[in-house]
């Protein structure tokens, strides 16, 4: 008995109670590592969802784990492990913009995926087991009074796993942007404590700033907001450091604002709540209304539909069009492998002087596709996400630098009794022609300030577009000019690209933002030339 809460299964034996237990640890608090003194095993297991990293490195002279990549890049020789770039995993990266799990960078070094346990025994390498199945079981919602139930079910877990994620005995603060999950969150929040304080990041240029939304949002709810604006100059200078954080490489763009709006938020509290999570379980996505968008395609015979896909290879680049037809003629299998899509296979041919035809986003989708088979297309595209886009971008970059901000982030929407409710959504309820997360606006219609509620989502923009054309054009040249990464990357094309951007004749911007992540990521993990200023946190809090 753990908390009221049984978990020895009848004819249980000893190894699956604990894997049990370290499993409920899991789901709490992040990886967890329990063992057996005694009879010298352990025993441990990963979150749900993979709000925390774990990463295992196994040798002939031991094992260790770590939560962070360089502490093992450290023991590796000592174990016996030889560790150098993964080409597999270099070459997924390029196409995902993250590494997809069980894998990262190096080889010799690979991560516990989400919702496994292990078990390692004397002279064994660790065993894993899944322990967490994300079944969707949409149930159909037959009239308004079914609809009005589970949207009262949904405001239900969430102001509960809110009020669970708010204990603390320490300040407790809230990011805010301009969207429907932040807000709800800041909204709920404020519920336990009045004196909430929001924090927002945002750029000067036009476009690309949700401050004066949030500051409506903020002032709606009744909460301070604090704003950090972010300069191309800030970018530049602190890019280097957050890679080192990082451990293996992510190309979000959005690490740097979330950067700079963890570290205002640590100069005022410990724990942040953030919207992390309610896109994959609510249908948040705009790509999900594609199958909508392409069930014209659905009736086309095979055939036709093979020679569409042979007809928009022909198109140029940047045709209007070509890219809705080159999908269309594809099965979503085929077409559908997570929220960005970097490099294609025929660019990375002329980038990758060691392509490698066979592999393919598939290696990483295939299991995900297979267990949701029979599913309705947009759960089976939220189904992939929890096990590529949401673990290995979403939930890497939040957690990597709020704690390399001495930052505790909490995350309400991956609460378990809240996957529980979303996972019973039905499809319409979902997406619909017009929006997006139609449930969940639905139900936070009491929470969420109006002019919040229908708003398109953009979540943290970064107008790299425009800056790598013009401010950041020469640092990024300098970049991959003194780059020791010739053996991976033709140099030669990836400067064409950046002078393509910055004519304008083509937009390579997040391209470009993947190669210079991994450029520096080079610089300072193999070639060891550059070695970013660690700083040492000093902050005032306010408790």
């Amino acid at each position: 008995d753990r908390g009221g809460e049984r978990v020895r299964p009848a004819g249980a034996v000893a190894d699956e109670v604990i894997v049990e237990v370290a499993a409920l640890e899991a789901q709490e608090r992040g990886a967890s590592v329990p063992g057996f003194e005694e009879a010298r095993e352990a025993f441990g297991a990963r979150d749900p969802f993979g709000i925390k990293p774990l990463f295992v490195c196994h040798g002939p002279r031991g094992v260790a784990f770590a939560s962070e990549k360089k502490s093992l890049l450290e023991l590796a020789p000592v174990l016996g492990v030889h560790c150098e770039v993964d080409r597999r995993s270099l070459q997924h990266y390029l196409t995902l913009q993250y590494v997809p799990e069980p894998a990262s960078l190096h080889t010799g070094i690979r991560r516990i995926e989400s919702g496994m346990s292990w078990h390692l025994s004397p002279g064994g390498e660790p065993v894993t087991q899944r322990y967490f199945f994300p079944d969707f079981d949409p149930q159909p919602v037959r009239s308004a009074r079914d609809s009005r139930r589970l949207h009262d079910e949904i405001t239900a877990v969430m102001r509960d796993s809110v009020a669970k994620h708010m204990r603390a005995d320490v300040t407790v603060g809230a990011f805010l942007s301009g969207g429907i999950d932040s807000t709800a969150i800041a909204a709920l929040a404020k519920e336990h404590n009045p004196d909430l304080i929001t924090f927002t990041t945002g750029f000067e240029r036009k476009g690309y700033s949700e401050v004066d939304v949030a500051a409506e949002s903020a002032a709606a709810i009744g909460v301070e907001q604090v704003v950090r604006t972010v300069s191309p100059q800030d970018m530049m200078d602190t890019l280097p450091l957050i890679v080192w954080y990082l451990d293996d490489p992510v190309a979000d763009p959005a690490l740097v604002p979330l950067w700079f709006i963890a570290r205002e938020a640590r100069a005022h509290v410990k724990v942040v709540l953030s919207g992390e999570g309610a896109d994959e379980l609510f249908g948040g996505y705009t790509i999900y209304r594609e199958p909508l968008s392409l069930a014209t395609f659905e009736k086309v015979p095979g055939g036709l539909r093979r020679a569409l896909g042979r007809l928009s290879a022909r198109i140029p680049d940047g045709v209007r069009g070509k890219d809705l037809l080159r999908r269309g003629a594809l099965p979503l299998e085929q077409r559908y492998y997570g929220n960005a899509r970097i490099f294609r296979d025929d660019q990375l041919r002329s980038l990758l002087p060691g392509f490698d035809p066979g592999i393919s986003h598939g290696d990483v989708t295939a299991a995900p596709y297979a267990e949701s088979d029979g599913w309705d297309p947009v759960t089976r595209m939220q189904h992939v996400d929890l096990f590529t886009w949401l673990r290995g971008d979403i939930l890497v970059k939040a957690d990597k630098v709020t704690m390399a901000n001495s930052l505790e982030l909490r995350v309400p929407f991956l609460d378990p009794e809240v996957f529980r409710v979303a996972a019973s959504i039905p499809l319409e309820e979902k997406i619909t022609r017009a929006t997006t997360k139609h449930a969940l606006r639905r139900a936070l219609r009491e929470v969420v300030p109006a002019h919040v509620l229908d708003r398109r989502k953009l979540g943290f923009p970064v107008p790299i577009r425009h800056w790598l054309r013009e401010e950041l054009y020469d640092w990024a040249r300098a970049i991959i000019t003194e780059s020791a990464t010739q053996d991976f990357l033709d140099t030669a094309a990836v400067l064409r690209m950046l002078d393509e951007h910055r004519s304008g004749s083509l937009d390579h911007s997040r391209r470009i933002w993947a190669v210079l992540v991994f450029m520096l990521w080079h610089g300072i993990f193999v070639e060891r030339r550059i070695a970013p200023a660690i700083p040492e946190p000093h902050y005032p809090v306010q408790v």
